[in-house]
């Protein structure tokens, strides 16, 4: 179960723009097909993503076989070349216009002679497939190259590699490569399928504007076991980093003639918002839908800001306004909207056009009477599952109603639940009225990527954003005018330069804040950028030429949503002859895949395009459970000789503790409780060197004091809900017997029990084993375990190590027991009762076998609180 709000509890909010890569090929012992090399070699400057995937393999079987070369590439990433080198001949792929070969291409299907080797696999993936007879001995060398811009996305940008080679690999490498001239402002990675050798394989160096990752892992490193032949790589690799910034124009980076603009300021005052949420409550969203939406919509109320506006909006064949007009985001109105979202209960059918213009309608309503303030920024967000069902059903005429009735006053997001959603519908609708569209794929962290979109738009900082560039300078330039911007994204523009500009280009930036406009201004030395990046070796040269195509593509491809007639013919022709010019493989191309003689003749690669755990919630239903504030800690080395070195214990009882015990005693003491009936802490405590800490409850949501808090629901003997938050880095990881969910940088990723990770953040790592040993790790920390159990029933237990580095401000109750404590000498039956002394109070502690190893018991102090 989730946790119900509490008056101590911060939330971490909501990647980030992404590029993700899967190495899949063919196993050796199926058909003797032998991968013997597989490099993945990725380069990005100045968020320009350039990757190449080789593999090279050989077929030992004594007749021909047929060699697979599967790869997953991140779907906004474009294809720019693929090859076969087949005994010294080279087979390449061609990109042509789609239109112009379609005929060639649907006989070819209609014969069974051809098939698309791309296809959507995951939420962000293409799957790129191809297939070639081998003769016996020969070898062969796939390479793909595909290129993308990250996008920032809530203070990140994210590089994903999910590798998967099926085989042992003799020579198997990846090589990243980041150069960002700003500076990188922290770096991190993680994987799904790293244990504590495969890392030895993981080596990181970094300076101020460059770093290089690489993962050289050898045979017996990637063996699953020292028995077996299978390979253990199987799952993510990710790369996480950000660049340094400042409130000035950003930054420019000038290479080869062409330039690019990075600018997203972040110590701007945040917006206040209005915020209208249009809520579909037909019958297709019944059950775990709508049980996800009212659990996102609850957390969601929660994270709204006492400066913002906001009404709910709940439709299926009849509209309902929760409130008359738009309230303020204060405690009682927010307590009362969570209600009412707890009860929203799905049935009927579906009237989007209605429920829109009542949304509309209720902004225009208060903005006639002057009850926007001034400065703010109005959204209207919805979520629905399915098309129009129910009064005007026409998608063209909704779209026109709204956009008449919206008229550029307000934002317009679309949220499509799951895939019987008319998708197109609702990316056209919303990019008509300056907003966007979001899938939200039906699985069990549904409200999680509700909660993540939201937080994405949920600060804006400035409004109606102009870029200006000399005229002399700059001979043409992708967008540079955006509705807003939102804390945590980037604006990005990308332009040509003049042939004989000036030597110096100088930008000016225009915007609107909460009460004022403002100006950004910067500049930057022709000839200096563009040395910068002449010499590197470890950057892909001349790419900011195919920066400039990329993001220009991507824009025109947008465009193309809401655009009709001579416009769309227009926007199309230069998407189209851009694709060809640089050999992208984009929705109006495709890429030609040429094979020897005697092979299928006609495999082409095209685009695909879109087509169309919860908690509690209800009043009361968390009643008989304890919520407990297990501890919080500062980061003070505190050596204490009661405290043992006790090392974390894989096999358990629910509700016991390794404590400190009396001097000499050398087993590991316990504390178990009962369900309590109203949260109570268990530690608590305060880096030093900042203010202490009042034991109240409003007090304690000031948690940015604390190194480290751990809260949690305790009852029938273990733990059915545990929250770690680490202040530095910020960190927030909510556990469930269920799953776990790790909020980083604001983004949520849920991950299931004895799912393996490992996580290397600066000072920190996360690590959990196929058992489902969850650690959070790192020097001159307490460390933290958490473990699901299954007997007698579903609960987590939480283990502590490391316990020196509590401060001496340690309190709470357990944390009480890691100050100074006093022990009377043994008494009672067979000594096993005896009394100790914390803070004032007297404890009776009983010697009892409580913890379980594989094969014993240990005996322990066990003490009931």
């Amino acid at each position: 179960m989730k946790s119900p709000a509490s008056a101590h509890m911060w939330s971490i909010v909501l990647v980030l723009p992404s590029l993700l890569a899967v190495l899949q090929t063919t196993t050796a012992t199926k058909n003797g097909i032998d991968i013997y090399s597989l490099t993945v070699d990725s380069r990005v400057s100045s968020r320009f993503a350039h990757t190449v995937v080789t593999s090279r393999v050989v077929n030992r079987a004594s007749d021909a076989q047929e060699a697979t070369f599967q790869i997953e590439l991140p779907r906004k990433a474009f294809i720019t070349n693929f090859s076969m080198v087949i005994d010294g001949e080279t087979y390449p792929g061609i990109v042509q216009d789609k239109a112009a070969a379609q005929e060639q291409y649907s006989a070819a299907v209609a014969r069974g002679e051809s098939a698309g080797l791309v296809k959507t696999t995951g939420r962000q993936t293409e799957q790129f497939q191809v297939s070639v007879t081998v003769a016996p001995n020969a070898k062969i060398t796939f390479q793909l190259v595909y290129q993308e811009l990250l996008r920032r996305q809530l203070g990140t940008y994210e590089l994903l590699l999910k590798v998967k080679p099926q085989q042992l690999v003799k020579h198997l490498q990846m090589d990243i490569h980041i150069f960002e001239p700003q500076g990188i402002s922290f770096l991190e990675t993680e994987s799904t399928f790293m244990t504590q050798e495969l890392a030895e394989a993981l080596t990181t160096s970094q300076n101020k504007t460059k770093a290089h990752i690489r993962f050289k892992p050898t045979l017996s490193q990637q063996q699953n076991s020292q028995h077996e032949q299978d390979t253990i790589l199987d799952g993510n690799f990710i790369v996480r980093y950000d660049v340094n910034r400042s409130v000035s124009g950003g930054s420019i980076q000038i290479e080869n003639g062409y330039f690019v603009h990075h600018f997203a300021p972040e110590d701007l005052p945040t917006m206040p918002k209005n915020v209208v949420f249009v809520i579909d409550k037909s019958g297709s969203m019944s059950g775990k839908k709508i049980q996800q939406t009212r659990e996102a919509l609850i957390k969601i109320l929660n994270d709204l800001s006492p400066k913002d506006q906001f009404n709910l909006i709940v439709f299926n064949e009849e509209i309902t306004q929760w409130m008359p007009s738009l309230l303020e985001a204060s405690k009682e109105n927010l307590k009362e909207a969570t209600s009412y979202a707890s009860k929203i209960n799905a049935q009927g059918g579906t009237n989007i056009n209605d429920a829109m213009l009542m949304a509309v309608k209720l902004l225009d309503t208060s903005n006639q009477a002057e009850l926007l303030p001034s400065g703010s920024v109005s959204l209207i967000i919805l979520l629905t599952d399915g098309e129009p069902t129910a009064g005007e059903t026409n998608p063209e005429t909704i779209q026109k109603n709204v956009h008449e009735a919206v008229n550029n006053k307000y934002s317009v997001f679309c949220l499509g639940f799951g895939f019987d959603v008319h998708y197109p519908f609702l990316e056209k609708l919303a990019q008509d009225n300056g907003g966007l569209a979001r899938r939200i794929y039906e699985d069990s962290d549904s409200a999680l990527q509700l909660q993540d979109f939201y937080h994405e738009v949920a600060n804006p900082l400035l409004l109606a954003v102009a870029f200006e560039y000399p005229r002399d300078a700059v001979e043409v330039v992708t967008q540079d005018n955006f509705r807003h911007h939102f804390k945590g994204s980037e604006m990005v523009v990308a332009g040509k330069l003049q042939d004989q500009g000036p030597d110096v280009l100088s930008a000016k930036i225009t915007g609107q804040m909460h009460m004022q406009n403002i100006t950004f201004q910067t500049e930057a030395s022709v000839a200096q950028k563009e040395e910068e990046f002449q010499s590197p070796k470890y950057i892909f040269h001349n790419f900011m030429e195919r920066l400039w195509a990329l993001l220009t593509i991507n824009q025109q491809l947008e465009k193309m949503v809401s655009a009709s007639g001579d416009e769309l013919k227009a926007l199309e022709s230069q998407a189209l002859n851009l694709s060809l010019t640089y050999n992208f493989v984009t929705p109006l191309t495709h890429m030609v895949v040429t094979k020897p003689e005697g092979q299928e003749q006609f495999q082409v690669a095209e685009k695909p395009v879109e087509a169309g755990d919860p908690g509690c919630g209800e009043p009361g239903c968390c009643e008989n459970t304890a919520h407990v504030s297990v501890f919080k800690l500062g980061s003070r080395v505190h050596a204490d000789p009661s405290l043992g070195g006790a090392t974390f214990i894989k096999h358990l009882s629910p509700g016991l503790y390794g404590l400190p015990g009396p001097p000499g005693e050398p087993h590991l003491r316990s504390a178990s409780f009962d369900s309590f009936d109203s949260r109570q802490h268990l530690f608590v405590g305060r880096t030093p060197d900042l203010p202490s800490l009042c034991e109240t409850d409003s007090e304690l949501s000031g948690l940015v004091f604390l190194g480290l808090m751990v809260d949690g629901v305790y009852e029938n003997g273990s733990f059915s809900w545990i929250s770690v938050r680490i202040q530095e880095p910020p960190l927030l990881v909510e556990a469930t017997p269920k799953r776990l969910v790790v909020t980083r940088d604001r983004k949520n990723t849920a991950y299931k029990w004895k799912q393996t990770l490992y996580s290397a953040l600066p000072g920190l790592k996360i690590t959990m084993d196929k058992k489902g040993l969850l650690q959070l790790s790192g020097p001159d920390r307490v460390n933290i375990a958490l473990l699901p159990v299954e007997d007698p029933h579903d609960g987590l237990i939480l283990l502590v190590n490391d316990t020196q580095h509590f401060s001496n401000s340690i309190d709470g109750e357990l944390g009480r027991f890691y100050q100074t404590i006093s022990w009377d000498p043994p008494g009672g039956p067979d000594n096993t009762i005896r009394t100790l002394r914390v803070q004032g109070t007297e404890y009776s502690a009983t010697r009892q076998f409580k913890l379980k190893y594989p094969e014993t018991e240990i005996s322990c102090w066990t003490v009931k609180i």
